[in-house]
């Protein structure tokens, strides 16, 4: 019987890839996002299952841990992302909200509505947070973005405590730099100009497959080894604001 996969944020970057990933690797995957036409297109692609899901909607929730079924091997959550890059003093409250509703209570229901069928994996269930090099560190401008990954980093902590005797592992991905086709410019309001810079002059950022490869290595150690924090950068990358760029 094929082993159960979910992933969350599956319609774009990261999550696509690592979807993509874990059915070349005889998963089957069942791909959750918020944009239906994109996930179906997708799970189509992959001979997935389909979710449309907003992760801090209770109900598309619900729906999404119906589809899994009773048992879930791998959970994978990705869904998340950055909104702004204003100073605190000048923080957008409503954007504050968004992401941390996102990035934290998101992931905080979708495991909470999967972990009994992780449990029921018997020993073979595994959690993979996706989150960032920004919930390891503070950076100008990345406030809100900074404390929802700092929330994300300590609910796996403390989930790994909670659950120390129970068959599932608890892990995170912290990814630095990745170039995908969204995240800056979901970042800028859909500013090309703005979310072009970021990447601008960067020798060999990482790109969704890099992380996703990273993901999918972790959700397949053997039962016993948990993995539990890898932080992945480009080269050029030794911290959020030290990036070396190439001259133009």
């Amino acid at each position: 019987m094929r082993r159960t996969a979910v992933v969350t944020g599956a319609s774009s970057g990261i999550g696509e890839a690592t979807a993509r990933l874990l059915a070349d690797r005889g998963f089957r995957v069942v791909c959750a996002a918020r944009r239906a036409e994109r996930v179906e297109a997708l799970a189509a692609g992959i001979g997935g299952v389909a979710v449309a899901c907003d992760v801090s909607v209770d109900a598309d929730v619900a729906r999404l841990a119906e589809a899994a079924g009773g048992v879930v091997h791998v959970l994978v959550n990705n869904a998340g992302g950055a909104l702004g890059l204003e100073a605190v003093a000048d923080a957008d409250v409503d954007l504050w909200r968004q992401m941390y509703e996102t990035n934290v209570l998101g992931t905080l229901k979708v495991t909470k509505a999967l972990l009994p069928a992780l449990v029921a994996a018997g020993g073979d269930g595994i959690i993979v947070n996706v989150g960032s090099i920004a919930g390891l560190l503070a950076y100008e401008g990345g406030g809100g973005y900074t404390v929802a990954k700092h929330g994300v980093h300590v609910m796996t902590e403390t989930l790994r405590l909670e659950l120390f005797d129970q068959p599932v592992r608890v892990t995170e991905i912290a990814p630095g730099m990745v170039h995908t086709e969204e995240f800056s410019l979901t970042r800028f309001g859909g500013d090309r100009e703005r979310a072009d810079r970021v990447y601008e002059g960067v020798p060999g950022p990482l790109v969704a497959d890099d992380v996703a490869e990273a993901v999918v290595w972790m959700a397949t150690r053997p039962a016993h080894v948990n993995v539990d924090l890898l932080v992945l950068k480009p080269r050029a990358q030794a911290a959020p604001h030290k990036v070396h760029r190439l001259p133009s």
